[in-house]
């Protein structure tokens, strides 16, 4: 049996074809049993079967294999669960013919609280503390559920029947055709699947309210949520119809299932889960109130609805072989949720937000910590941490880089032609390129594997010499070392406008192209800027001479860029001053030429840009913290006068998300005016929760400001809080209290709130939220973090959560020392499953550490902040 032990997939010796499940949950007990019977094809003779199982107790006399074709009955002579391995290993007096047979087994295991596999969740019914049970099986825990062969490219048809208590709704993956009721127990039996992957299977049992509609093709479409929440299904309801239209258009394929059921689970780990017909969601991406969600609620329930639909297509339908390929499922939903979004609501510039998932790609893939989007897996226990941002951001930019290169329709056409040929199939990556290839008559797999296996990305250096323009590539690392790799990098430019353009294709390290006709005379102008990576289409970095960057500079202060080109050249500069190729001084100097900026998107981003600057120059030259806070305060004030407290009737959706931005950004800043109204506000919401002048947009500014101000002897605002905290029935009002809660500057009270984060009232999926401390709150957190490591890895040691509290703890350090002393604690409590965060969250710490150095150099930053703080404009 040892044979079986750490491979990284199951033997290929038999294959399910079927599996017709039964679950009998105990919502009381919080146990389930049940039995599966598998349709196999074996293919070799073998006197084994080896199948994924993990958690889950199974007797030698539970199992049995019937042989087709003479209906004989083999036992097995032995039955081993090897936990480590999570694999049942079954042997056999006898070799098993070729041929096809049932494998029975029955089984017991427990509801567990750690939502992953079968696992239960809590909610309240008129006051009363109930159970549900819920499935989450991505990416590899069916196995904690029922036997099964637990790998994606095991498609097989399933059959569920599920005993549970008469008065529940019971879900499943399709439509029910019989319910029997017994006494206090009902039998539902669902229709069979169409052929599908183990990790797609779900079933949901507890008490449900749903709003429902249909597509123009009949699909029912429905939204289950707690009970009196059924009105804040409508939003995603109504998204969700409309979405799978425009999938059934694009793709060219029709919805495969006769019905899609969307619902929101209490407690849940991820974002939701795109399980086939039945998609699973956190209330907080699911549900919008129009009373107490904000706009930035409404958009994120839109994007999670778009994305889940789309992995109805892209990985439900047509499916990754391995786990290697994950990002074909995330990248590509991801790029898709936002094209689907933008058709849906054109007036939200979606796509201009797009670059928020680019620069997320860009700061992860920047690190040497970093992975290919195509990454070896050798154990289930990997898979949870390549969910991460190179899966999902880098993916979904590069498609788009593709998408741009090749053009829309040609890459339309190209993917519907996709869908259609692995249809209830699986694929890799190289299918997809060949398609594309096919449609667009490109070397696609050539440009492509430079971007999918291999990790990081290019800075492309230009500068002008003697009317050419002269290019370098070389890998970008935000340590500012020297990296190995080398790319195809698909080059756009603009000179003077954007009418004047032109593309390469950049190959080699360096090349040299004559660009007289296009700067001819105006070779001395200011209007004569040139910009690579025209609208931020490209996943590579621009580093550009001094004149370049100063003409740059003066097209950000005049308007001529688009908004996404402003974004671009604020981002890459932001990324080489903290890869110490160009100073702060410089950077500060660009940031000042945004002072009248009005887009959203870079607004957004000079703000993150200028919380990471202010925590730098607090460690680095503390003597002139206040001067950068001042400079800050005057960079948003155009924009907090432009949009005041108050929404505007009729204003765009971007400024009532960006409302809330720049007041938190002001509140953290210190900005007293700001607080000032925050506490009256604040006063008037707690005596009235309906209070006009507390709309759920300035919500969490309000609350960053309150806890500003708050501290262990000055507790009022902290309390108030959490009054409001435990009052409240609706998630996003929830998360958006525990996200504010650690924004005090007293470590004393931070460590309070991260203590709160612990207890019973927060759930479990929510602590991660209330990580974000201040820098005064960095070493309570710390130490919080390694007193309670056994606590966190007993309750998240299995997910992908664990890692959250890694990298929100550790990477906000700046010292050499912190680094090490980090280190030697993981080396003592090291858990495979956090291995990659912790050494990408070191690394930060090293680069945070070295950039406070070379600011600590910087002769002229002093004169620079101080003329930038107090300017007059």
């Amino acid at each position: 049996m040892d044979q079986f032990k750490g491979q990284p997939r199951l033997p290929k010796f038999a294959v399910p074809k079927r599996y017709d499940i039964k679950l009998k949950p105990d919502l009381v007990a919080h146990r389930f049993e049940g039995s599966v019977a598998v349709n196999l094809h074996v293919v070799a003779a073998t006197s084994f079967i080896v199948l994924n199982a993990a958690e889950l107790s199974v007797c030698n006399d539970a199992v049995s294999f019937t042989i087709q074709d003479s209906s004989k009955v083999l036992k097995p002579s032995r039955v081993e669960l090897f936990e480590n391995d999570e694999i049942l290993v079954l042997e056999f007096p006898e070799k098993i013919p070729i041929g096809l047979g049932v494998l029975a087994i029955r089984f017991e295991g427990i509801l567990n609280d750690r939502m992953k596999g079968f696992y239960r969740s809590t909610y309240e019914y008129n006051g009363e503390k109930k159970t549900m049970a819920v499935t989450q099986f991505e990416p590899a825990d069916a196995r904690r559920c029922f036997p099964c062969w637990d790998e994606p490219a095991c498609k097989a048809t399933f059959k569920i029947t599920l005993d549970v208590p008469s008065e529940l709704v019971a879900l499943s993956n399709m439509p029910i055709v019989d319910e029997k009721i017994d006494g206090n127990l009902k039998t539902v039996s669902y229709q069979e699947s169409p052929i599908m992957s183990t990790y797609l299977v779900a079933v949901v049992v507890g008490l449900f309210d749903y709003v429902e509609n249909h597509t123009s093709d009949g699909v029912k479409v429905r939204v289950y949520c707690q009970v009196g929440k059924a009105n804040q299904g409508r939003f995603a309801l109504d998204v969700a119809v409309r979405t799978l239209e425009l999938y059934k258009d694009y793709f060219e394929t029709p919805y495969t299932l006769p019905k899609l059921d969307m619902i929101a689970i209490p407690d849940f780990a991820a974002g939701a889960m795109e399980n086939y017909g039945l998609v699973t969601y956190r209330e907080t991406a699911l549900l919008y109130d129009d009373q107490h969600s904000a706009a930035a609620n409404k958009q994120r329930v839109a994007t999670v609805v778009a994305h889940e639909l789309a992995h109805q297509w892209f990985g439900n339908l047509v499916t990754m072989e391995w786990w290697t390929h994950l990002w074909l499922n995330e990248g590509f939903a991801t790029w898709v949720s936002y094209l689907a979004t933008d058709s849906l609501f054109p007036e939200w510039k979606i796509w201009s937000q797009f670059l928020h998932e680019s620069t997320e790609g860009l700061r992860l893939d920047g690190l040497a910590e970093s992975h290919p989007i195509e990454v070896e897996i050798n154990h289930a226990c990997e898979i949870d941490e390549i969910f991460d941002a190179i899966s999902y951001r880098k993916g979904a930019s590069v498609i788009r880089m593709l998408q741009s290169y090749l053009g829309a329709e040609c890459f339309q056409r190209s993917l519907a032609s996709y869908i259609k040929r692995h249809a209830c199939s699986n694929a890799k990556t190289e299918d997809l390129w060949a398609a594309l290839e096919e449609g667009s008559g490109e070397p696609v797999n050539k440009l492509m594997t430079s971007w999918t296996k291999q990790k990081g990305y290019p800075v492309v250096s230009v500068k002008v010499n003697d009317q050419k323009l002269e290019f370098n590539q070389s890998q970008f690392l935000s340590s500012g070392a020297q990296g190995e790799g080398h790319w195809i990098v698909p080059v756009t430019l603009c000179f003077g406008s954007y009418d004047v353009h032109k593309n390469y294709l950049l190959q080699t390290n360096s090349e040299t192209h004559n660009v007289k006709e296009f700067i001819g005379s105006t070779d001395n102008g200011v209007d004569c800027w040139i910009k690579l990576n025209v609208d931020q289409a490209g996943f590579y970095r621009v580093k550009y001479d001094e004149l370049l960057a100063s003409r740059l500079r003066y097209a950000v202060e005049k308007q001529l860029l688009s908004a996404s080109d402003r974004f671009g050249v604020l981002d890459d500069s932001y990324a080489l001053c903290m890869a110490r190729q160009e100073s702060l001084s410089s950077l500060i100097n660009l940031m000042g030429s945004y002072r009248e900026e009005v887009d959203y998107t870079v607004l957004s981003n000079l703000i993150t840009i200028s919380l990471k600057v202010g925590r730098i120059a607090a460690d680095a030259v503390p003597d002139l913290l206040d001067y950068f806070k001042q400079f800050f305060i005057n960079l948003f004030q155009y924009s907090a006068e432009r949009l005041g407290w108050d929404s505007k009737p009729g204003e765009s959706h971007l400024d009532a998300m960006l409302r809330g931005e720049i007041l938190t950004a002001l509140a953290v800043f210190g900005h007293d005016l700001t607080l000032d109204e925050a506490s009256k506000r604040f006063q008037a919401f707690l005596e009235d929760r309906n209070t006009p002048l507390l709309p759920p947009d300035i919500r969490k500014a309000t609350y960053v400001a309150v806890m500003h101000r708050a501290s262990k002897s000055n507790r009022v605002g902290y309390d108030s809080l959490l009054k409001v905290y435990r009052e409240t029935d609706l998630s996003q009002e929830k998360t958006r209290i525990l996200g504010s809660l650690a924004s005090s500057r007293d470590p004393d009270l931070i460590l309070e709130a991260l203590n709160f984060m612990l207890s019973s009232e927060v759930r479990s999926q929510d602590a991660v939220f209330g990580l974000g401390v201040t820098r005064e709150g960095r070493d309570v957190a710390w130490s919080w973090l390694k007193e309670n490591w056994e606590h966190l890895t007993k309750t998240y040691g299995s997910g992908f959560l664990i890692t959250r509290f890694v990298s929100a703890v550790v990477s906000p350090f700046a010292s050499f020392e912190k680094a090490k002393e980090v280190e030697e604690f993981f080396a003592t409590h090291a858990m495979p499953s956090i291995a990659r965060t912790l050494r990408q969250s070191l690394e930060r710490v090293n680069i945070n550490a070295n950039w406070v150095q070379s600011v600590q150099k910087e002769d002229k930053l002093a004169d620079a902040v101080k003329e930038l703080a107090y300017r007059k404009y």
